[in-house]
């Protein structure tokens, strides 16, 4: 993992943003996608040379009012600017979020009682490690199959870059391992031990498959979006998925999967044994 992680987030943004988005013209020639650093810095009424000091990772610590200026000048979202701000305060090692707490594997009751509710559709509770606390019916059947639950205490990152059969069963596999590292990477990220040993153990079992992406990715996954899952008796599914985060203490999430077209939806139902048209495709 980088350890210049406010570094590679402000150069990826920077290289996200094109000049037009920002009112500036294209010109010829550009060697660089999207902003060059010139105009990032006169935009964010900052030197070209503070600017890449803190690309390389040379200054570390920038003000409030600089983050803010950067923040206004790439565009961010709000969930963006929460991040950047977490990797300004995370650029010393020697505080974490977490406190060094083991992940929480315990779910409480009323969590248990919201995934009954749940039913038929697949939903699934993981922690900070991406380990699989709990799931819904629905999930068992979608994935079970597949092998992500197998082992006394399955984890979901683990499943994508170390079994070979993930790659059967996410047709876009590439972007599922990217989102996973982001996961990881996400909030304390390497300074948290519990997942900076995860970290350590799968770079070392899967190497530039997984260590390459520490290196290049943002720890910014996203909380929506589809993916596709081939399931041995049903075939290909597009599915979409929601990510809601419990509170803070519980340091968990609950991604929940719904059918992304009639296809899915006829899919699921034969997978849960429900009537046609019981889950509803969005």
């Amino acid at each position: 993992m980088s350890d210049n992680e406010l570094g590679l987030f402000l150069r990826l943004r920077r290289e996200a943003v094109t000049p037009a988005e920002v009112g500036l013209p294209a010109g010829a020639r550009r060697r660089t996608p999207g902003l060059r650093r010139s105009e990032l810095a006169t935009l964010a009424g900052v030197s070209v040379e503070y600017l890449t000091r803190l690309e390389q990772g040379r200054d570390r610590r920038p003000s409030t009012q600089v983050l803010s200026a950067l923040a206004d000048a790439l565009r961010l979202t709000s969930g963006e600017r929460v991040h950047l701000h977490r990797l300004s305060k995370g650029a010393d090692a020697s505080f974490s979020c977490t406190g060094g707490t083991e992940p929480n594997r315990d779910v409480r009751p009323t969590v248990r009682a919201l995934l009954d509710r749940l039913e038929p559709a697949p939903a699934v509770l993981l922690n900070r490690l991406s380990e699989i606390l709990a799931y819904t019916d629905g999930y068992r059947r979608l994935v079970g199959p597949l092998g992500a639950l197998d082992g006394s205490r399955p984890n979901l990152a683990r499943f994508v870059f170390t079994d070979p059969r993930a790659r059967t069963a996410y047709p876009d596999w590439d972007r599922v391992a990217d989102e996973q590292v982001a996961i990881l990477k996400q909030g304390p990220g390497r300074t948290d031990v519990h997942v900076g040993a995860l970290m350590d153990e799968l770079t070392v079992s899967c190497g530039a498959e997984f260590a390459g992406r520490l290196e290049t990715l943002p720890g910014l996954p996203t909380s929506s979006g589809l993916m596709r899952v081939v399931h041995p008796e049903t075939g290909e599914l597009r599915l979409a998925y929601e990510t809601l985060d419990l509170p803070t203490d519980d340091d968990q999430r609950l991604v929940v999967h719904l059918p992304a077209d009639d296809a899915a939806a006829a899919a699921l139902d034969r997978l849960t044994g429900r009537r046609p048209g019981a889950l509803r495709a969005v």
